[in-house]
């Protein structure tokens, strides 16, 4: 394993199909994304491997001399993991657990186990647990005398460690249990939230990492943890504002995510309650980012999917200060141009389309943010 900074890193490589008319930069960024997902959960990506096919393999998600070539490169290169960038099938795991002979893990997998390593309160701990059960559950066969023989790593935090839960008995009693407290702990939280009737609420929503919680310390003069990971918050953060007239609650909850996995979006029902019930929400996007396009549309998803899509919304553009004015046709009127336009170009463009609920800022740098807060008070005013 290599070490940095004393703490030794999986050797991990990425892996992504390129189905249909899916291009290549697609792929990359999609890769990219996984990457960081792995370095978040304590790896580094040593090799990324992209196969070009009309259709999934039923049986190892690819085929089976791309399967052969990374076979290969494993034993080469002491990788320890392997990560897909797409949810595997219990049997395609096994399959190519046995091919690989190391650990493979999904997507859904790496963000259930970032998620065990981030959680910090009680009650984020139980909702990541039973989301780890039930990713588990349909993946018992096999899974035990696998886990018997590896121990740590990315993946086996969290509830994988529990050698007595080997039987699909246990594990259905564990979910229940589980359910039970948290339904009495959602219920909690819902006697809270009805306290709050009285006051505006507003919640900030977006893609993870584009930097909301660096804008709620801001707005509300807080000191939520602010980093560069993916997933840095878990648990909703909220915080009430009062000044130049004007009242509202402010929340900042967990950072979405293209393939949000559905255990999640389930398992942390109440913690994405304060965004289905709040008055008007933030979507904060990072703007410097390639596809932020893409992640917006990710993002409005999940908000139709949990039954927030018709909420008001003021769009934050945040990291203008990291955009960069691409090299193009100023008139290129294309598919994607969106995205290859001048920051100049972009605010006029966005500013007609919104019809001026939307600002562009840096948060980190502090740009416009006066701006910001006079644009969200006086919208509060009116409500």
């Amino acid at each position: 394993m290599i070490e940095i900074q004393n703490k030794p890193l999986e050797r991990c490589v990425v892996v992504a199909l390129r189905l249909g008319d899916q291009t290549i930069t697609q792929v990359q960024e999609y890769l990219d994304e996984l990457s960081f997902l792995v370095e978040t959960a304590g790896g580094v990506v040593i090799k990324r491997f992209v196969q070009h096919a009309a259709e999934i393999n039923p049986k190892s998600y690819i085929g089976r001399g791309k399967a052969a070539e990374i076979a290969e490169y494993i034993v080469a290169n002491e990788i320890d993991l392997v990560v897909f960038d797409d949810e595997l099938k219990a049997t395609q795991q096994r399959n190519l657990e046995a091919e690989f002979k190391v650990r493979v893990m999904d997507r859904t997998g790496l963000i259930l186990d970032i998620f065990a390593a981030h959680a910090r309160t009680a009650h984020s701990r139980l909702q990541v647990e039973l989301a780890q059960y039930e990713y588990l559950l349909p993946r018992l066969a096999g899974m035990w005398t696998h886990l018997e023989r590896q121990r740590g790593g990315i993946g086996m935090r969290g509830p994988g460690e529990r050698e007595i839960e080997t039987d699909r008995r246990v594990i259905h009693n564990r979910i229940a249990k589980l359910k039970k407290e948290l339904a009495e702990v959602d219920a909690q939280f819902r006697v809270q939230r009805k306290n709050r009737y009285n006051c505006l609420r507003v919640s900030l929503v977006g893609y993870t990492n584009v930097g909301k919680s660096t804008i709620m310390n801001y707005l509300s003069g807080s000191d939520v943890l602010a980093e560069n990971k993916l997933f840095a918050t878990l648990d909703t953060t909220v915080r009430r504002i009062a000044a130049e007239g004007t009242r509202f609650l402010l929340s900042d909850t967990v950072g979405f995510i293209r393939k949000l996995p559905t255990q999640l979006v389930e398992s942390f029902k109440s913690t994405l309650d304060e965004v289905r019930e709040a008055d008007l929400l933030l979507h904060v996007v990072d703007v410097s980012h390639p596809s932020f396009l893409e992640q917006m549309s990710s993002v409005q998803n999940i908000l139709v999917e949990i039954g927030a899509g018709d909420k008001e919304q003021i769009v934050i553009f945040n990291k203008i200060d990291q955009y960069r004015n691409p090299e193009r046709d100023p008139y290129d009127i294309s598919e994607g141009a969106d995205t290859q336009r001048t920051l100049d170009e972009l605010q006029q463009m966005w500013f007609a389309k919104e019809d001026n609920r939307c600002i562009f800022v840096s948060a980190a740098l502090g740009i416009n943010m006066n701006a910001l807060r006079e644009m969200l008070f006086k919208r509060c005013a009116v409500h």
